[in-house]
């Protein structure tokens, strides 16, 4: 329906929760994309200024977005799928944009750190051939799910171990929640508390997260130290 209020009022109280980007996520969006990015990106930013994290594998719904974004937006994402690459990293320049490189690649998901190590390589040469600094990348490895596979939980905090010598200046990020989908309700926030510290013993940057949980923002902002 287009209307406003219910996003504002959600962006707002992102906002006001701390939150340092706004991630708007139009999923695929392959209808009209490039209108609806256009029109969510204005909403939001009519009453915020935090920067935001726009989200579609819509490569015209994020050139809309970035055209109309004020400051320094965060693309999310671009995978290591040729298509995606041809497309979207030249809007990382083009816009002044930085990226969150996802570390997906043509044979989809990595089987272990050393895959992702391979990923990473590959994504900062491709991204360095179109004049992107590894400051304006972002490494998401992949969080799955422990309720599917232990082994990929155990590989993505081996990959962060070693992420920084591997991938200087750049940064990081996961799609936090995605440790527990699959597990009761009642167990979701412990578990995605309990990873994000075992991350950040690691040198996790950044995460997306549920702004409405208060204890994993104070854990995020250092403000519990007996827990890290």
């Amino acid at each position: 329906e287009r209307n406003p209020k219910p996003i504002q009022e959600l962006a707002k109280a992102q906002d006001e929760a701390g939150m340092d980007y706004l991630d708007i996520n139009i999923g695929p969006a392959r209808k009209a994309g490039d209108e609806l990015m256009d029109w969510v990106v204005k909403v939001v930013q009519e009453v915020t200024d935090k920067p935001l994290s726009l989200d579609t594998t819509n490569p015209v719904a994020m050139e809309a977005g970035l055209k109309v974004h004020r400051g320094k937006a965060l693309i999310n994402s671009i995978s290591l799928q040729p298509d995606r690459l041809e497309q979207e990293l030249p809007l990382v320049t083009k816009y002044n944009a930085a990226m969150i490189g996802l570390l997906w690649g043509v044979e989809g998901m990595p089987r272990d750190a050393a895959e992702r190590g391979v990923l990473v390589a590959d994504l900062l040469y491709r991204a360095g051939e179109a004049g992107i600094p590894n400051e304006d990348i972002w490494i998401d490895p992949i969080v799955s799910p422990v309720s599917v596979e232990i082994n990929q939980v155990k590989s993505c905090l081996e990959f962060m171990s070693m992420l920084q010598d591997i991938a200087p200046d750049c940064k990081s990020t996961v799609g936090l929640s995605n440790i527990s989908n699959g597990t009761p309700t009642e167990l979701r926030p412990y578990l995605n508390r309990t990873y994000m510290i075992m991350l950040m013993k690691y040198g996790l940057y950044s995460a997306i997260v549920d702004p409405f949980d208060t204890e994993l923002i104070q854990i995020a902002r250092g403000e519990m130290p007996c827990l890290l």
